[in-house]
């Protein structure tokens, strides 16, 4: 007999929307030099956050099923009630949770064609009527997507900001006209992974967005906790409780909540991340410049290389991996970007000399 899996499972394609390092260097029978492919950070944990580990944490025991000290840190860090925050495993796990909780088959939904594909893919798997807005010059075009969630009288509106793949990132001023427009019944899910490398001024502060408003934060970026598996997301106490009803309650290790808690306290340590990470968007950009090739202005901690054709790229990525550097492209149409994340100094030594003798090859010269 065939497993007896729902329509929507049935309905999607047979493919995962990241393939890992890992997979490459054990099908390929390649050893990566470099990995600058997930923006995961090269910075590493914060001391504090080591040493917190070491003292008071065990793997046997369960970790806090409510999340209660980390929650209690992050209200007062954002200046909200404690039933406003929600722990989960990244921002992925969240997605998969919102997904679930306000999507039915045929509930219509807006984002960007090209954007963060696991959102699509979670809520694909609960059945709900993409509408896929184009880019506008690399950036998300949110006239466009207001326009469409009006039109298709969205559930919500996924927005990363900065943008995922492209780094650009939507001022506040921006994002406020944007909420404006929104359907009234409409939520905007706010995916913020990227913001710590954001230029504070211009962030929509946290309390001003309305309650209309999901905002997702990660510590797997300048906290460098990708590996934890450990997010937060920002929302209205009912959005909250509605949640809880449905979370997995032990989804977020013992380990990982002690270790987001003391890296949370440790503000000069993400300031070390946050000004190391700007030194090596500057680099790029030098690279960028020298090899005639644009690049996309970024908040966050990767740059995005603009290579004229998905095909140029496909050549480009095919060669840095045969030379032992892991880096990405983004989902169609933006698959024309080389998304390279900000790596060690060492790391940005090493891609620089090697795009460098790639572009020169005969059959990828530069684009001066």
């Amino acid at each position: 007999m065939e497993p007896p899996f729902t329509k929507q499972l049935r309905s999607l394609p047979a493919s995962i929307p990241f393939v890992g390092p890992e997979t490459i260097e054990r099908e390929e029978n390649i050893r990566f030099q470099a990995r600058l492919g997930a923006n995961e950070s090269a910075f590493g944990i914060s001391p504090n956050a080591e040493q917190a580990i070491k003292d008071g944490a065990t793997a046997t025991y369960y970790g806090d099923p409510t999340n209660f000290n980390l929650r209690t840190e992050l209200a007062g860090v954002h200046g909200v009630s404690i039933n406003q925050i929600l722990v989960g495993g990244g921002i992925d796990g969240l997605f998969s949770l919102i997904a679930q909780a306000f999507i039915e088959p045929g509930t219509p939904v807006t984002t960007s064609r090209g954007s963060y594909p696991t959102f699509n893919y979670f809520t694909t798997l609960c059945g709900a009527a993409l509408g896929l807005v184009p880019y506008r010059d690399f950036c998300p075009d949110l006239n466009a997507l207001a326009k469409e969630a009006q039109r298709s009288k969205s559930r919500f509106v996924y927005l990363a900001n900065p943008d995922n793949p492209t780094g650009i990132f939507q001022i506040r001023n921006r994002l406020e006209n944007f909420i404006s427009k929104l359907p009234e019944d409409c939520l905007l899910i706010l995916d913020e992974a990227y913001i710590d490398f954001s230029p504070p001024p211009e962030i929509l502060p946290v309390g001003k967005e309305g309650p209309r408003v999901i905002r997702m934060r990660t510590f797997s970026k300048a906290h460098g906790m990708a590996g934890m598996r450990i997010g937060y997301l920002i929302a209205d106490q009912e959005v909250v409780a509605g949640l809880n009803k449905i979370r997995n309650q032990f989804q977020v290790s013992r380990l990982a909540q002690i270790a987001a808690l003391a890296s949370l306290k440790d503000s000069a340590f993400i300031d070390s991340v946050v000004a190391a990470v700007a030194a090596g968007r500057e680099d790029y950009h030098a690279i960028g410049e020298e090899l005639g090739i644009k690049t996309l202005p970024s908040a966050s901690n990767f740059v995005a290389f603009d290579l004229g054709s998905p095909k140029r790229v496909s050549a480009v990525l095919e060669a840095l991996k045969r030379k032992g550097i892991f880096v990405r492209t983004g989902p169609p149409p933006n698959n024309r970007l080389l998304r390279v994340t900000i790596g060690a100094p060492r790391e940005r030594t090493l891609f620089a000399a090697v795009f460098k003798e790639i572009l020169a090859s005969e059959h990828l010269g530069a684009s001066k």
